[in-house]
């Protein structure tokens, strides 16, 4: 799939660099189709390693993708330059009256923080509002997923007793769901969080459907509305190295932290991390776009 970016968005020269298919504003005004329009907001601290992960996690399908980032007005971001925010950011205001086929709303680093005490809680709560009306299908990944089950369905987190890190194995429970067309049975996905939503209150809520659940790790996949709104617990869309790269992070601030489970070789953190959830997470943002997006949404966007 040709991703639709700005010229001189930093990812892009790293996207290209990988063989992967990214398209300039200029040459995509001269193809004779309407792009998805996908619009991703970014909570994560390190916003250029957010949007290099999910760029390449959008980038395995023939439909033309055009991206456009959104930013908390009411958060002031300290890990990401004031002058990257402002040339490749907009905020809910700039963007509220426009219509989406697609939202994603990613992870934020505040999952220990109860819901309400969040200071960007209020106007996230009014983008999952708008994004009912305004929205073909919403992705809520990790914390952005506790965040959107709490927001719907009032399914509120709960701590765990250690912070769930690591590789975990995931069982499909609905093989017809489109979702998880081409899954095996049984598929790997990284965690990285301190808090979950029980499996049995999402269960028990019957506007779900659970896709995806794991022994260890709970519920990993479920969505509502027919994938209208869809809930991804772990972090399909992380690299080789981003556990790694938390791991030495906690360590050197003396954080109490495990190895990452089932992901360096011999549990060796000197050794090269295995990658083996890469083409499983391919496939479930290839679904969402093609089954969800791009099969519901309507040709003339509004």
């Amino acid at each position: 799939m040709p991703i639709k970016t700005q010229n001189s968005l930093p990812a892009k020269g790293i996207l290209e660099n990988e063989n992967i298919f990214v398209m300039d504003e200029n040459r995509a005004i001269h193809q004779d189709i309407r792009p998805l329009q996908i619009c991703i907001l970014n909570l994560m601290p390190v916003k250029q390693d957010t949007e290099l992960q999910i760029l390449r996690a959008l980038s395995n399908t023939p439909l033309q993708v055009n991206v456009t980032f959104m930013k908390m007005n009411s958060h002031r971001s300290m890990n990401t330059s004031m002058n990257h925010l402002n040339q490749f950011y907009h905020t809910f205001d700039e963007l509220k009256e426009n219509r989406y086929d697609g939202l994603m709303i990613t992870g934020a680093p505040v999952e220990q923080i109860p819901f309400q005490e969040v200071d960007y809680w209020d106007e996230l709560c009014e983008i999952m509002e708008w994004s009912k009306r305004k929205v073909t299908s919403a992705l809520h990944i990790c914390w952005g997923a506790q965040a959107g089950l709490y927001y719907h369905f009032g399914l509120d987190k709960v701590l765990l007793p250690q912070k769930l890190f690591g590789i975990y194995e995931h069982k499909v429970m609905n093989r017809k769901i489109p979702l998880v067309r081409g899954f095996d049975d049984y598929f790997l996905i990284p965690h990285s969080r301190h808090t979950a939503i029980p499996a049995d209150a999402i269960h028990g809520c019957r506007e779900l459907l659970v896709l995806a659940e794991s022994e260890e790790a709970g519920v990993l996949l479920c969505m509502a509305g027919e994938g209208k709104q869809i809930f991804v617990m772990g972090h399909p869309e992380y690299d080789r190295m981003t556990l790694h790269n938390e791991y030495v992070r906690d360590k050197e601030k003396g954080l109490p932290i495990d190895i990452p489970k089932n992901y360096y070789p011999d549990n060796d953190p000197s050794e090269r991390p295995k990658l083996q959830w890469r083409s499983h997470s391919n496939n479930l943002y290839t679904n969402w776009l093609n089954y969800y997006v791009y099969q519901i949404t309507d040709y003339v966007l509004g």
